[in-house]
């Protein structure tokens, strides 16, 4: 493994914002976001990063992006270091991490999707019968395919802290009735499309989160990241079997480990061993051929 974690980022003097991945710069009229290799479990930053993770979430939501045009325009603008600022076109640390993009002000609500049973839903329907509050037929096994997709939103959380499952009746006294409508049925046709896309390349999108924004003149627009290991569950195919958990293509390893030391899920978290990232770094890059069927260019 010839690269190393990129953990940080310092672009110029633009102004400069960071999130648990991403460092948001501010370049006037439009925005860029340079996704780096740090790593986050349980809502807790890791000391130590996987190389070319932000390359994977980068190139990966880009692919979507284009493919999921025709039902949302997005916030993304371009991926090539040409269209950059002059004094940024040569910056190393950008190469296949950044995403040009529309500034957007964010509506403050996760749209999650779920098509299977599992994480914190099948934890709820094992106590209720319910996944955030929706009642769901009997006798479902953990991982198994709900009989339809259904729409589960969530507050966005401030860094360190976990979002919250609120109802759709909730999310729309947040938001309007109308948008909220709106963002529900775009997100289901995202993840439908996306859904049988993957299982094209032989990979079950178990449930996904989106991210919306509203550009200056008004128009809805996905935004952040689209369908990369971090925002969504992807399992292969050939090994799905439901009543247990599946195998994965995102920070399994991470969280195996973490459960392991018996981690307090509280800051700081421990030091991850290299056979935990090179296993973790792998699975990002094999989701990446799987889903573009492309070679990943930055060995």
């Amino acid at each position: 493994m010839k690269s190393t974690a990129l953990l940080t980022t310092s672009i110029g003097s633009y102004p400069k914002r960071s999130g648990k991945v991403r460092d948001l710069y501010d370049l006037g009229e439009k925005l860029l976001i340079v996704a780096t290799d740090r790593i986050s479990a349980y809502d807790v930053v890791m000391p130590n990063g996987i190389p070319d993770k932000g390359r994977v979430l980068t190139q990966i939501s880009a692919f979507w992006f284009n493919r999921l045009e025709d039902i949302t325009p997005n916030h993304l603008l371009s991926t090539a270091m040409r269209d950059l600022p002059d004094d940024l076109r040569e910056s190393e640390e950008l190469d296949g991490r950044f995403m040009l993009c529309r500034k957007a002000d964010v509506v403050p609500i996760e749209c999650v999707v779920r098509g299977y049973l599992a994480g914190s839903g099948w934890g709820e329907y094992k106590q209720s019968g319910t996944v955030c509050g929706i009642p769901l037929a009997g006798k479902l096994k953990q991982c198994s395919q709900l009989p339809e997709p259904i729409f589960t939103p969530a507050t966005k959380a401030e860094q360190g802290e976990h979002d919250e499952n609120i109802s759709f009746e909730r999310a729309c006294e947040l938001t309007g009735e109308d948008l909220m409508t709106e963002l529900r049925d775009k997100s289901i046709a995202l993840y439908a499309k996306a859904r049988d896309l993957a299982a094209e390349k032989g990979i079950i999108l178990a449930d996904t989160k989106f991210e919306w924004g509203k550009t200056s003149s008004g128009e809805l627009v996905l935004i952040d990241e689209a369908l990369t290991p971090d925002s969504s569950r992807f399992w292969p195919a050939d090994t799905y079997k439901p009543g247990k958990d599946q195998s994965s293509f995102d920070k399994q390893f991470v969280r195996n480990y973490l459960d392991k030391v018996e981690f307090n899920r509280t800051p700081p978290g421990p030091v991850l061993p290299a056979e935990v990232v090179q296993k973790t770094r792998a699975k990002y890059i094999e989701a990446y051929t799987r889903l573009t069927g492309q070679e990943f260019p930055w060995k």
